[in-house]
């Protein structure tokens, strides 16, 4: 996982046109840590902090979350504490990728936005 992670980020950062030094001094960090990150030296980093650097690399960070199994502070939050949530959840876990798409893409419909 953490090879994966590296890999796909150091794609993203290239494709973004950034150095390890140019994200580093953007996201706040050590352009050793991303260099670690990217060669799987390094365990990937927590959530928000993938969420940011996405950010600066203009790409959505769901491909990469997903790679890691991990969640957002904000999205975790709201999940635990919503027993609406959690129900949905347990019931969608069974989904196939395709099936999750689909209902992504009700979603963003029933909120206006497709």
């Amino acid at each position: 996982m953490d090879r994966l992670f590296g890999e796909m980020l150091r794609t993203l950062r290239q494709n973004a046109g950034l150095s390890q030094r140019q994200l580093a001094q953007r996201a706040g960090l050590d352009f050793s840590y991303i260099s670690k990150m990217e060669n799987g030296r390094l365990p990937p980093p927590a959530a928000d902090t993938i969420v940011l650097l996405c950010q600066i690399l203009g790409v959505s960070a769901d491909d990469l979350l997903a790679a890691t199994r991990k969640l957002p502070t904000e999205v975790e939050e709201q999940v635990s504490a919503s027993a609406s949530a959690q129900a949905f959840l347990r019931e969608a876990q069974s989904l196939t990728e395709e099936q999750w798409q689909q209902m992504t893409q009700s979603l963003r419909q029933l909120k206006g936005e497709g």
